[in-house]
């Protein structure tokens, strides 16, 4: 019997079973959060960012080249959101907190001992 398949690949496997839809690996040796959580490479440099472009004139601060992986990213962005008493978000590896809180970022940032840049004015 031949394996189910969908436009984008294997759905299930008589040998194996479910598959992961993004490795199409068996769902036991599925790799993909091991990819997600693993450490992106950079120059080792935390740059911060205030940007009110495509923002209706509303300016957040961006947090870039963090050295943590997903998971560990997205609870460091509550911590910082709770340190400025603001909200934000973590997209595509960039902490986004609301209003400006470049000085705040900052020192927390250089208490946890990364080289940190401001980027910008």
């Amino acid at each position: 019997m031949s394996p189910s398949r969908r436009d984008d690949g294997i759905v299930w496997s008589t040998q194996h079973g479910a598959m992961c839809p993004s490795c199409e690996r068996p769902k036991a040796g599925c790799i993909c959060q091991r990819l997600a959580d693993a450490t992106p490479s950079g120059d080792g440099i935390v740059r911060v960012a205030r940007e009110s472009k495509g923002r209706k004139g509303a300016g957040v601060t961006l947090v870039s080249g963090v050295p943590l992986g997903a998971s560990d990213l997205a609870a460091f962005a509550k911590r910082l959101k709770k340190r400025c008493g603001t909200g934000g978000t973590v997209k595509a590896g960039v902490i986004e907190i609301q209003g400006d809180h470049r000085d705040t970022i900052v020192g927390e940032l250089e208490q946890r001992g990364w080289t940190v840049k401001r980027v910008g004015g």
